[in-house]
C-alpha cells in the first residue's frame, strides 16, 4: 500500500480526492491537511462532507511545523489541492525528499515563468521543478507521467477542450490559420468552496467572464500547440462543464477521418466515451468521464466536450495520473 498525504482537503477537489484515495485496493490515505489557519483544521473530515460519514473520518489537521514534518515521514506521494503560490513553495520541499508530487493548482502547467506573472500575478521561483514537471493530461501523457516526479494535473476547462481538440490537431485536420472556438460553461464548484458574492449561488446567472485574459485559455493553446479563443461562461448549478467548440477543417476533410482521428486517440482509453450523441452535463456530473461527441457540416466541425470539473477536470484526473505513476490500471478506484 502507498502511503498518501492531501493538503488542501477540505476544499471541494481535495474532498473528492480525499474519497477516492481511502477506497482505492492500493492506497492508504495517511493524513488531511489544510493551512494552519484554517478554519477547518482540526474538524473531522465528515463533518465538513457528511455524505462520507463512515468512509474518511480522519481528521483534517494544520499545516504547522509539526505538521509538515509528520506529513513527509512515511510518505510515498502528496497530493496539493492548494493555491498556485502554495503549491509553488510546497512541491519542491516534498519533492527534496524524494515524495512524488501531484499537483491540482495551475503552479506547473506551464513551462514559462513569464505566464505566471502576466495571468497568476505573482513571480514563479521554481524554476528547476517547473521544467521538470509533466503536465498530467492522462490520455495523452502516459509515459511522461510515468516517469516523472512532479505531475500538474490539468485545469478544468483545459481537460475539457484538449480532450476535444487533440485528435484533430495531432491528425493535421485544423485548418491552417484557424483558431478553434471554445465556448464552455463551468458549474459554480469550480469557483471552489471560499465564500464570495459573485461566486454565491443565489447570485449567479449564467453569464461570460474572463474574456481575453482567462488564465486557462494560454495553458490550452501552449498544451494543444495551437491559438485558441476561449470565452468561459460560469451557470447556475453546482458542477460540471459543457464545452462547444468550433473548428474549421483543412479543405478536402472528410467525415471519416474526423471519426477515424478520435477512435485512433482514445482506443482502449474508457474514461473518454465517444458517445454518438451530444453530451451533457447530466451524462457526465459525479463521474470521471468526458463525453465527447461531433457534427460535421462540409468543413465546419463542431464538438461537444463534456466532464465533471471536480472529477475529469480536478481529483479523478489525479487519481488516474497517480494509477499510470505507480503502474495500476488507469481506471483503478474510478469505475
Amino acid at each position: 500500500m502507498l502511503n498518501v498525504v492531501i493538503i488542501g482537503a477540505s476544499g471541494y477537489a481535495g474532498a473528492e480526492l480525499a474519497a477516492m484515495v481511502q477506497k482505492h485496493p492500493h492506497l492508504n490515505l495517511k493524513g488531511l491537511y489544510v493551512s494552519a489557519n484554517s478554519q477547518d483544521a482540526n474538524k473531522p473530515f465528515s463533518a465538513l462532507y457528511p455524505r462520507f460519514l463512515g468512509i474518511v473520518d480522519l481528521p483534517i489537521q494544520p499545516l504547522t511545523d509539526e505538521g509538515m514534518a509528520e506529513a513527509k515521514q512515511g510518505t510515498d506521494l502528496v497530493c496539493l489541492c492548494t493555491a498556485h503560490e502554495v503549491s509553488m513553495d510546497l512541491a519542491p520541499q516534498f519533492l527534496a525528499e524524494g515524495i512524488k508530487v501531484f499537483d491540482l493548482s495551475g503552479a506547473f502547467r506551464v513551462k514559462d515563468q513569464g505566464f505566471y506573472a502576466s495571468f497568476y500575478g505573482f513571480t514563479h521561483d521554481s524554476e528547476q521543478w517547473l521544467e521538470q514537471a509533466v503536465y498530467g493530461l492522462a490520455e495523452w501523457n502516459a509515459d511522461a507521467i510515468a516517469a516523472a516526479q512532479l505531475i500538474a494535473v490539468p485545469g478544468c476547462y483545459p481537460t475539457a477542450s484538449l480532450c476535444a481538440l487533440k485528435p484533430l490537431q495531432q491528425a493535421g485536420l485544423i485548418a491552417e490559420g484557424w483558431q478553434p472556438i471554445i465556448n464552455a460553461v463551468s458549474g459554480v464548484s469550480g469557483a471552489g468552496r471560499k465564500a464570495a458574492i459573485n461566486t454565491s449561488f443565489c447570485e449567479v446567472s449564467l453569464s461570460p467572464y474572463g474574456t481575453f485574459n482567462h488564465r486557462h485559455q494560454p495553458e490550452i493553446s501552449h498544451h494543444l500547440g495551437k491559438g485558441v479563443l476561449f470565452q468561459p461562461h460560469l451557470g447556475n448549478y453546482v458542477r460540471g462543464i459543457l464545452a462547444t467548440i468550433y473548428v474549421q477543417l483543412a479543405d478536402g476533410v472528410t467525415q471519416t477521418q474526423v471519426d477515424q482521428a478520435y477512435l485512433k486517440a482514445y482506443e482502449g482509453k474508457p474514461l473518454v466515451r465517444l458517445t454518438g450523441q451530444m453530451p451533457s452535463i447530466r451524462g457526465v456530473a459525479n463521474t470521471p468521464y468526458c463525453d465527447l461527441a461531433w457534427q460535421q457540416q462540409g468543413n465546419m466541425l463542431v464538438v461537444v466536450s463534456a466532464i465533471d470539473n471536480l472529477l475529469k477536470g480536478a481529483a479523478s484526473q489525479a487519481m488516474q495520473c497517480i494509477n499510470i505513476k505507480f503502474g495500476f490500471e488507469p481506471a483503478t478506484g474510478l469505475i
